[in-house]
């Protein structure tokens, strides 16, 4: 039974193939081409029937639906018609009990498939592999029971016969001969399309009165599309099939082959001129060439050309006729008394009068009225001493709209010496007077507010300097800046920026005199040169004191900021001089540091120079050059100030950077470790002390008596955040052979406030390597619980703050025992810093606080002093002899040295 279906449906399928010859072969006739696919569907029916499944005498299955309901639904009406007409007439031939039923069922084949096109054109229904399949069981699911109604047959007896493996052959058909006629039909209207649109683009081509060609990438031509052969270089027929390079001369083969490659390369139209002999003369030749998209080898491009003789021809006669024009000056030709007699068209163009209003009229017609008599009278005598006058002169246009120009005047003279006629070449300079006048705003104005410049104010200040010291009066040079004009720009943008910029120039000009210089010196700096104060030192001072009392409070005032208002305060700073005490540089320059001492002082107020504050800067900026200098050499150096318990048993060491200046002597870390940051020499000076703890800590690590010590170094905000810190250290632990488990990286609280996670992560890094961690100054910054938390902590240190206010302070004794609760339940090591007085110890003890650090034990010293003193502490530990008195002799050591750091420091 499933062998004479599949045979069934595999004849259906082969002949159904006929449907897609006869598309191709009647695709230009639609309707003949449905009949043609009628007859082949009902033939095919026809056939299908004569090889039938017999299920009793005049009873038959076959494939017939399948055709039928495909034919309707891919055919239309007219071909589902016509193969349901020859299916009918052949089952009516064939008789039978089933006659009836099976006719019946031709007819539902049709009717279905065209149900099914009417639902598919409405987008109620998808043509997709599960929808035909899901079609073609429902067909036959009907069929079978159509053919139950024939007499001694049931539903039962016919799905014991057929039963599920007809449904789902007679689907799988349905749906393999839907998809085949989905195909046929999507290459029919594909090829249906591509020849309308061959035939567009050769209706196209045709209407072009261009030349056109088609090549491929190696230039050789294969089709040429012309409407006058004459503007070929050779004939069509010549043409076709040849390289580009052997029918044009070299240079323009080459020239169109380089284009060639350029439209294939970018994918974009590529443009070239050249020029050619061609039977209809010499022309010129506009080629725009596009590629053809393909992946086939060689790519092809299309090559329009177009003659663009005439319009090369009046580009050439335009530039020829511009060059012309922009050389010619206006001209007037006059006779002895002046009177006009031709003008060209370029003095029309300039003057604006046409040739008919101005001949026989007097030139002086021209005059603007600037010039007084004096003017004319000097020009009429050059010009009758030398028959020439060249100059500037100011005329007047037909408007009334006065110009400047450059006018050459010559007088022309008879044979007998007498004036016959004077010659006026002139040339209109508005233009050059204006970017005479532009550039002169740009080299000494600001372009944004208007305000003189840098240049400018410097020009004015010498002439001040230079007038003052002659007729003996005072001045002032005020530097004022904007105070948080960074907050704001960045808040609002730029253009707020540039808003409060223009608002700031136009009070500060509003507020001084018209003889006084208001500058925008850069930035939200403005500079203001007052002159002509009183001669007496201490008037002038209270007169700029009072201007600039007044600048700040009118600068103080909201700002009007994109509908926000906002305040933006000044801080000025006053430089007094008087004659050429000073130059221009030391002036600014004090004004300028007058200013920054404002801003120190608080912002929004104003300070006048003061020659210390010039001695300080100095001394800060040569601070900052020895500073750069030291870390080249061998200046620095690391002190080490032990740890102890109560007993002075050492356990561990701080290394403490010192500088040995080799002029100033010991600097205060206090001073070079500022100098450092203000200089941005930190991360150098950082990573330089870390390498001298290590290489000592290593050192240590060898010697058995000093192998136990732990090595504190601090550690500073720009190391901890670089993003190499813990691959340099690694390279310093490995170079110096230093223990990572002996050495301690102390950071302060405020360190961790701005980066917290990130400081977690490269402390949990070198927490791998072995290194621990301590709080310095611990309880004067963040203090929070949270921090302590999530950081990978080893110790505390009290910071000497509390210490110092022991036992007298309580609140710094509540401090201290909270301190010591907290790191106690945190399991940290914990040491108080700062240890001076005897009963500071005691207290801390009373406190339970066991660990100390302090000049009360050991004050910072060299490492030769430090091995040596725990050398020699060793030996009376050893021999019993750590006493109280060898203690409290230790601690008078240690005040004393106490005295003379704070000695050096002062």
């Amino acid at each position: 039974m499933i062998l004479e279906l599949i045979q069934t449906v595999a004849l259906l399928l082969a002949l159904s193939l006929l449907h897609g010859f006869s598309m191709r072969a009647f695709a230009a006739r639609p309707r003949l081409c449905e009949t043609a696919s009628g007859l082949i569907f009902g033939l095919v029916c026809v056939v299908g029937m004569m090889l039938p499944i017999t299920l009793a005498p005049g009873v038959i299955v076959d494939g017939r639906s399948v055709l039928l309901s495909m034919a309707a639904l891919f055919g239309g009406p007219l071909t589902g018609l016509v193969a349901g007409a020859i299916a009918g007439a052949y089952r009516l031939w064939l008789g039978g009990s089933g006659m009836i039923v099976g006719t019946t069922v031709i007819a539902l084949g049709v009717a279905l498939g065209l149900a099914y096109r009417a639902a598919w054109a409405r987008g109620w229904l998808a043509r997709t592999p599960l929808t035909l399949f899901a079609f073609g069981v429902m067909v036959h699911a009907l069929s079978m029971v159509l053919i139950a109604q024939i007499p001694e047959q049931s539903i039962a007896s016919i799905y014991a016969v057929l039963g599920l493996p007809y449904l789902l052959t007679m689907g799988a058909a349905t749906t393999l001969l839907g998809l085949l006629l989905q195909d046929l039909a999507a290459r029919q209207q594909n090829e249906r399309s591509l020849r309308e649109r061959e035939a567009r683009l050769r209706a196209i081509a045709g209407a072009v009165p261009d030349i056109l060609f088609v090549l491929d990438e190696n230039g050789r031509c294969l089709e040429v599309m012309t409407h006058d052969e004459r503007l070929l270089y050779r004939d069509a027929e010549s043409v076709l099939g040849h390289r580009l390079q052997e029918i044009l001369p070299e240079a323009v083969g080459n020239l169109l082959m380089n284009a060639i490659r350029q439209a294939i390369v970018s994918g974009t139209p590529a443009i070239t001129e050249y020029a050619l002999d061609t039977p209809r003369g010499h022309r010129h030749f506009e080629g725009r060439l596009q590629a053809i998209e393909g992946k086939d080898a060689p790519r092809t491009v299309v090559l329009i050309v177009q003659d663009v003789t005439r319009r090369t021809l009046l580009e050439q006669e335009r530039r020829i006729a511009a060059i012309a024009f922009e050389s010619q000056q206006g001209m007037m030709v006059t006779d002895a008394r002046t009177r006009i007699l031709r003008v060209n068209q370029a003095f029309t163009e300039v003057t604006g009068y046409a040739s008919e209003e101005v001949i026989g009229k007097p030139a002086r017609m021209l005059a603007s009225g600037r010039h007084d008599e004096a003017f004319y009278k000097a020009l009429w005598q050059q010009l009758q001493a030398h028959d020439l006058w060249e100059g500037e002169i100011w005329n007047r246009r037909r408007n009334g709209e006065v110009y400047p120009e450059r006018l050459s005047i010559s007088a022309v003279r008879s044979e007998e010496g007498v004036v016959t006629h004077y010659v006026g070449c002139f040339t209109d300079i508005t233009q050059s007077k204006i970017n005479e006048e532009e550039i002169h705003a740009l080299a000494y104005y600001d372009h944004l507010t208007g305000l003189a410049n840098r240049r400018l104010l410097t020009d004015r200040l010498q002439q001040a300097l230079g007038h003052g010291s002659r007729d003996g009066w005072r001045g002032a040079l005020m530097f004022i800046d904007l105070d948080d004009f960074k907050d704001i720009n960045d808040l609002l943008g730029h253009d707020a920026g540039d808003a409060l910029l223009t608002q700031a120039a136009a009070r500060l000009r509003s507020a001084v005199r018209e003889t006084d210089t208001v500058a925008r010196f850069g930035g939200d700096e403005f500079v203001i040169l007052v002159e002509h104060l009183p001669a007496e030192e201490v008037a002038a001072a209270a007169s700029a004191e009072r201007l600039a009392n007044k600048l700040l409070e009118t600068m103080s005032a909201p700002y009007a900021l994109r509908s926000q208002a906002r305040v933006c305060t000044a801080s000025i700073g006053i430089a007094m001089f008087a004659g050429h005490r000073q130059t221009v540089d030391e002036l600014m320059q004090s004004a300028d540091l007058s200013m920054y001492e404002a801003k120190r002082q608080g912002r929004n107020r104003v300070r006048f120079f003061d020659p210390v504050m010039q001695q300080t800067v100095a001394e800060r900026l040569q601070l900052e050059t020895d500073l750069r200098d030291a870390l080249s050499g061998d200046q620095f150096e690391l002190h080490y100030q032990a740890q102890c318990d109560a007993d002075g048993r050492i356990d561990g060491v701080e290394a403490l950077a010192r500088w040995q200046h080799p002029r100033r002597g010991l600097v205060p870390p206090g001073l070079f470790i500022a100098a450092a940051e203000r200089c941005g020499c930190m991360p150098a000076l950082a990573r330089k002390l870390l390498e001298m703890a290590c290489l000592q800590l290593g050192r240590w690590a060898r010697d058995p008596r000093f192998s136990a010590l732990r090595l504190s170094v601090n550690v500073s905000a720009s190391q901890l955040y670089a993003p190499d810190f813990v691959a340099e250290t690694c390279a310093v632990l490995e170079r110096t052979g230093c223990p990572p488990d002996k050495l301690v990286f102390e950071l302060t609280e405020s360190m961790l406030i701005s980066d917290m996670a990130g400081a977690v992560q490269t402390m949990e890094a070198l927490r791998k390597l072995g290194i621990r961690f301590s709080i310095d100054d611990f309880g004067t910054g963040y203090s929070s619980l949270a921090y302590l938390q999530r950081l990978p902590l080893d110790e505390l240190k009290i910071d000497r703050s509390f210490v110092r206010d022991l036992p007298d302070k309580p609140s710094s004794r509540a401090i201290v025992r909270t301190i010591v609760a907290l790191a106690r339940s945190l399991g940290l090591r914990l040491i108080a810093e700062g240890v001076e007085e005897a009963r500071q110890l005691r207290a801390l003890m009373e406190e339970d606080c066991t660990s100390f650090q302090g000049f009360l034990f050991h004050a910072p010293t060299t490492i030769d002093a430090l091995e040596a003193r725990f050398g020699s502490m060793a030996v009376a530990r050893a021999q019993g002899c750590v006493t109280e008195h060898a203690q409290a002799a230790a601690r008078t050591e240690g005040m004393a040295a106490v005295e003379t750091a704070q000695e050096t420091l002062q």
